[in-house]
């Protein structure tokens, strides 16, 4: 968990698990969505988000092509109801109402 409590807390790394929601993507094409940063800077990046296994990558030639490891977002979801408990649906409709009226 510490290692995904890692990767998560910066913000180019976050942005690199959003571009992947949407499937795999080579490393060149994530290059694109980032005008602050190099090629070793991203790489850096990744192996971050590889040591945490938040993502994978599979070799096509000589691009590397990144996905989310779907897995262990799931166990790390679970993981984090244990701080927030199971919210009542009633209660969220009940603050969905709240913010209507004021």
């Amino acid at each position: 968990m510490d290692k995904i409590f890692k990767a998560l807390a910066d913000k180019n790394r976050r942005k690199i698990l959003t571009l992947l929601k949407n499937g795999e993507i080579s490393v060149n094409e994530i290059l694109k969505y980032f005008d602050n940063i190099g090629q070793a800077t991203l790489s850096s990046h990744l192996a971050i988000l590889r040591k945490s296994q938040l993502v994978d990558y599979r070799v096509c030639g000589k691009q590397r092509i990144y996905r989310l490891n779907n897995d262990v977002l799931i166990i790390f979801a679970e993981n984090m109801r244990k701080f927030a408990g199971r919210l009542d649906e009633s209660l969220i409709e009940e603050i969905a109402i709240r913010g209507q009226k004021v």
